[in-house]
Formats: structure tokens, sequence, C-alpha cells
């Protein structure tokens, strides 16, 4: 591991991967806690921000050229930023399955599988983490997913029990 390619990155990319970090440290202590619980909105607030931070920051990354200097990484980044409103809106007027539902939805999406992509050869969390086998970025992606794919599928026959046996 070796923090030279972070330090040698602009400013946007610096401020992008530590809201990222932030976003994954708070994701699962948010989500966990009871909602209403004090820690859970400390914990939320500081989430939502991180989150936003994250998606902005990544309006002004242009690595990937495909339409200009834009790539469905800006689209994602966007689609973010409104689903984090949703959300918001959501838990102020009460409506928390709603909230829930976007909150796991966005952390999932937005941050664990596009995290998940950061790891491929030549990105740079990969030379970050991976500076002498940028193949191993590969192997984790494949773990991430299959670990991810295993929680999806007890989580969804876990309801579908609950469903049945009501």
């Amino acid at each position: 591991m070796t923090l030279q390619p972070f330090l040698s990155a602009g400013p946007v990319t610096q401020l992008h991967v530590v809201a990222a970090m932030l976003a994954i440290m708070l994701g699962p202590m948010a989500l966990a806690r009871r909602s209403r619980d004090r820690w859970h909105r400390r914990a939320g607030y500081a989430w939502v921000l991180s989150m936003a931070a994250l998606a902005a920051s990544g309006l002004f990354i242009n690595s990937i050229h495909m339409v200009g200097p834009f790539s469905p990484i800006h689209l994602l980044s966007l689609l973010t930023l409104w689903q984090l409103w949703l959300a918001v809106r959501d838990a102020r007027a009460g409506n928390v399955v709603a909230h829930r539902v976007r909150m796991q939805a966005i952390y999932m999406l937005a941050l664990m599988l596009t995290g998940a992509f950061t790891l491929f050869p030549g990105r740079l969390m990969s030379r970050i983490l991976f500076p002498e086998a940028p193949v191993a970025g590969f192997v984790v992606v494949l773990a991430l997913t299959g670990a991810g794919c295993a929680w999806w599928l007890h989580a969804v026959s876990r309801r579908s029990c609950q469903t049945s046996s009501a």
C-alpha cells in the first residue's frame, strides 16, 4: 500500500476519496442504528453530507471521456444527489420505509458497487492498495460481488419467509 498516488492527485480527487472513505465508515453506523435514535441522526447527517461531497466532487473529475468530458459516472453523481434529496425529504415527511429503502440503495449502489470499480487495475484506489499486484483488485472485486450477492439472496429469502409465515 502506498499513499503516493493519493498525494499526487488533484485536490478535487483527494476530496472525492476522503468523502468516499467517510461515507463508507459512516454508512453502516447510520444504517444499523434505530431510526429516530440520536446517533442514527448524527451519523445520517454526516453520511448525507459526505455522500453529497462525494457526488458533487465526482462531477468535476473527468478522467473517463465518453461524451466530451463526461461519462456515465457523471449521471450517477447527479442521480445520487437527487436520491439523497428525496431520501431526506422522505425522512422529514415521516415516510420511514421509503427513506430506509432509498438510503440502503444509495449505500449499496452508489457507494459499494461503484467503489468496487475503483479497484480495477489502473484506477487510483487500485494503485494505492495494490501497487505491486494490480490484478489483486479484480480478485477483491469478485469477492465483494460474491459477498454482496450472498447478502442480497439471504435478505430476499428472509423477507419471503417472513411474508409466507404471516
